[in-house]
């Protein structure tokens, strides 16, 4: 593993996490009223947006892609649009997990949509970015031991603990503490971003520390 590999993942991720910070600070500048909590559909839509953004283009120049340089420009399209597929498919699958766990069917359906937006571009969208639109990569990846690069053993944990922060941010919700942030979905979103920014702090860290067990081989 080279040193300068993992400080280029320290310095994407920590790029990621200013990114998420700013989705929150400088839409107030330009917008009255503007706040995380107040304007929260806003938000989903701004980070979503911003988040995604930022992440594609950072990708593209670090190259992070393992898959072929050399392809046609028909094959580049073809993949976009499978990419854009892929993704329209995941926030589906999420709104429909998440109706399953307990989301109103009905009511909240735009709120339950952009949740699912946001899950979807804290998860599937690295995945599309690093793996591309290659099901039997993803399936890989996230199979015991199948990470094949630092950024693949990244994905994992941000990917991880962006789930498991929306699912520990559900908690407070069914509470009679009549909290702002308790209304739907507001603590989930906020746990999946809380997760998904300590998904990017924790994964270069946990690189580090087992660097000398981690052995990446192509397969």
């Amino acid at each position: 593993m080279k040193d300068s590999e993992l400080r280029k993942l320290w310095a994407a991720n920590l790029l990621c996490v200013f990114s998420v910070i700013l989705t929150a600070v400088v839409p107030a500048f330009f917008w009255d009223g503007f706040t995380v909590l107040g304007t929260h559909l806003a938000w989903l839509c701004i980070c979503s947006v911003c988040v995604s953004t930022f992440n594609i283009i950072l990708h593209l120049v670090l190259k992070t892609n393992l898959s072929p340089k050399r392809s046609s420009f028909t094959h580049k399209i073809s993949r976009f649009l499978k990419c854009c597929i892929y993704f329209f498919m995941s926030c589906i699958l999420f709104h429909a997990i998440i109706v399953l766990y307990g989301a109103p069917l009905i009511e909240s359906v735009t709120e339950t949509f952009l949740f699912a937006v946001l899950l979807s571009t804290f998860t599937s969208l690295q995945c599309l970015c690093i793996l591309g639109p290659n099901i039997q990569a993803w399936i890989r990846v996230f199979s015991k031991n199948g990470a094949m690069s630092i950024w693949e053993s990244s994905l994992q944990i941000t990917t991880m603990c962006s789930i498991l922060g929306a699912w520990f941010g559900a908690f407070p919700i069914p509470l009679d503490w009549d909290r702002p942030w308790q209304v739907w979905p507001i603590s989930c979103s906020l746990g999946a971003t809380f997760g998904y920014v300590a998904g990017l702090l924790i994964a270069p860290l946990w690189i580090h520390w087992n660097r000398k067990q981690l052995t990446y081989k192509s397969r």
